[in-house]
């Protein structure tokens, strides 16, 4: 079912949950910024999940209220996470979604970082 991306924010969402070690993930990367596992449900090769260690519903909250150093340390985490799965050399595809229309099913900002194969391109 999908949210509305703007709160507010529910500490029982299940990347709360993970981010707590109540439930088990195939962790890939973490520092003081994010976590980033593999995606349950992988729509490509390389499907990771990262996910900012404080609480934000979406991007629309994130990118309103997260601190710039906050926002500079999930950014470059992401960057690195892409660098070590060794991404750069085919490229690759960051998604957020926020909100009802986008189809935002997890109360917690979070991106998806996918490669590792050629990607559907969106239409214009």
């Amino acid at each position: 079912m999908a949210v509305n991306g703007k709160g507010p924010y529910d500490p029982q969402n299940i990347f709360a949950r993970i981010l707590r070690g109540e439930i088990p993930c195939k962790k890939v990367f973490e520092n003081e910024w994010v976590l980033a596992f593999h995606d349950i449900a992988p729509k490509a090769p390389v499907h990771i999940l990262i996910i900012p260690k404080n609480a934000y519903v979406s991007f629309m909250d994130f990118s309103a209220t997260a601190p710039a150093e906050e926002i500079a340390g999930v950014t470059r985490a992401t960057g690195e996470i892409a660098r070590a799965q060794g991404l750069e050399e085919g490229g690759y595809r960051l998604i957020t979604n926020a909100g009802t229309n986008s189809g935002q099913e997890v109360p917690h900002f979070h991106l998806h970082l996918l490669g590792g194969k050629a990607l559907p391109i969106f239409a214009h």
